[in-house]
């Protein structure tokens, strides 16, 4: 089997197990810490307090079953591989670490402007197959009338961001996945939270006050919803297991058969 690369270098693809496919570790722009860090009280960024922090966090992650998440902080956002090195040597997961670099301002994109359209459009026109495309944060919209359109292009729906209240609440994040996995769009589906130890825009900002970030939402709260509305564990490893690989390594392979069956289920009892 193909190999993936990782902070702590190549893992095979069999052995990535259950990936949330967008969380973050830090975000921390080195040159807002190094003009502004004390423009709050006290510099915010302590490194060995934020790393203990760090490491009993992803600690409880990889504890709770979860064997790689994706980091997507890249440029930008701080991408700092050193410090990634140092955490992972403390913490068995399997960290895969984005390339690229953030450009929300230049190209801004959000679901509510149904932007994923133009983006995916605009990729394809120069080449990009659909299948190595995720619109990240699709799952911010419920307008199945947008999201219907990614998905049979081949791309991938990020839905992404599960916990962020402000966005889209819990409830209607989880109805709006019921519906596309009871159309048959689990194949296509990421699930993540878009979370982090540790946000810097978070500092001093009261509009983030009651923001609480949880890699482990999905696995508490949100699977237990799904299976109570008749979701099947297949369903689940197609999207927690397979999609992330099926990614990660641009191999595709069949869907379980299991998953198809329980999309006929979700879709019946809806």
């Amino acid at each position: 089997m193909s190999t993936v690369e990782t902070v702590r270098g190549p893992v095979d693809a069999g052995e990535l197990g259950t990936t949330l496919m967008h969380e973050h570790v830090f975000i921390l722009q080195p040159e807002a810490l190094q003009n502004w860090g004390h423009a709050f009280g006290p510099l915010y960024w302590d490194e060995q307090e934020r790393l203990a922090d760090a490491v009993a966090k992803l600690g409880a992650v990889r504890e709770a079953g979860i064997r790689t998440i994706v980091d997507q902080t890249v440029p930008g956002l701080g991408r700092y591989i050193p410090r990634l090195q140092t955490l992972n040597a403390e913490v068995d997961l399997n960290i895969v670490v984005a390339t690229g670099v953030y450009a929300f301002i230049e190209l801004s994109k959000n679901a509510q402007a149904r932007t994923g359209l133009e983006a995916l459009e605009a990729l394809t026109s120069h080449g990009v197959k659909p299948e190595r495309i995720v619109i990240a944060h699709a799952g911010d919209s419920n307008d199945l009338a947008y999201l219907r359109p990614i998905a049979d292009t081949g791309a991938w729906l990020g839905c992404d961001r599960f916990g962020i209240e402000h966005f889209n609440p819990l409830p209607d994040r989880i109805s709006t996945l019921l519906a596309l996995l009871g159309e048959g769009y689990g194949k296509q589906i990421h699930l993540s939270h878009d979370a982090a130890c540790f946000y810097d825009f978070f500092v001093g900002d009261p509009a983030f006050a009651d923001e609480k970030p949880d890699y482990l939402l999905i696995s508490n709260q949100v699977l237990p919803a799904l299976r109570e509305q008749g979701v099947n564990q297949a369903q689940i490893d197609e999207m927690m297991v397979d999609n992330p690989r099926r990614f990660l390594t641009g191999i595709d392979a069949a869907p379980r058969p299991e998953a198809a069956a329980g999309a006929a289920a979700v879709e019946i009892a809806r």
